[in-house]
């Protein structure tokens, strides 16, 4: 297996190990940093809750049965503190109600103790993955904000109505002015925005929109 494949090529991915048993700590360590990862390891969740540095780029391997809080309490925590980071949880205890509680609440596995190094690799890799794709879509909606707050206030009025589907004639009479006007705006709401067609600026006001990045105002007479 290519343990890194679909993952960025600058950059080592961190994975923090939370589990209060000693040579649990050691062992995944040794095969996580053979893998070419980088190793955080913590021997509570209390303790890895103190962390203040989390890595962007990196998943969490948690035990679920630990002294004070548990796994899923911590679990609960980073998800109240708004740390979207993916979680791997292994366990002794091969529960389903377990298994379905810690996937249900958005875990990317549920691994029973023993395991081979192989399924947790093939974990973690599917957890990078899922956070490097959605990185990726973050910071391309940050790029589409970016051009679309390049337009004038009456371009993106216009940008908006032809993504309605409306015709130039029809914006040039909700706006007053002339057709020829509408046509000029639109070639620059194309330009502006690096876009090629009309179902390309359809799709990219949807994003905007569904993402809650912008308010649109609709073409006032």
């Amino acid at each position: 297996m290519n343990k890194m494949r679909n993952m960025p090529t600058n950059v080592l991915p961190t994975i923090y190990v939370v589990d209060d048993d000693a040579s649990v700590r050691e062992s995944l360590s040794s095969l996580l940093r053979s893998a070419g990862m980088q190793v955080e390891v913590f021997a509570s969740a209390l303790e890895f809750l103190d962390h203040k540095n989390l890595q962007a780029f990196a998943c969490v391997v948690l035990d679920v049965r630990m002294p004070g809080l548990d796994g899923f309490g911590l679990q609960e925590r980073l998800s109240a503190l708004g740390r979207d980071i993916p979680i791997i949880f292994i366990t002794g205890h091969g529960e389903v109600p377990l298994a379905v509680r810690a996937m249900r609440a958005g875990a990317i596995d549920f691994l029973n103790k023993p395991f081979e190094d192989t399924d947790l690799l093939n974990a973690i890799e599917l957890a990078l993955s899922h956070l490097s794709s959605t990185s990726h879509e973050r910071l391309a909606l940050t790029e589409l904000r970016g051009l679309y707050d390049t337009l004038t206030a009456r371009e993106k009025q216009i940008m908006a109505e032809v993504a309605l589907g409306k015709l130039n004639k029809a914006i040039a009479f909700d706006l007053g002015v002339t057709e020829s006007t509408v046509k000029v705006h639109r070639h620059n709401v194309m330009h502006k925005m690096q876009l090629k067609s009309i179902p390309a600026l359809t799709m990219a006001m949807q994003r905007l929109r569904g993402a809650n990045a912008i308010t649109v105002e609709l073409a006032q007479p």
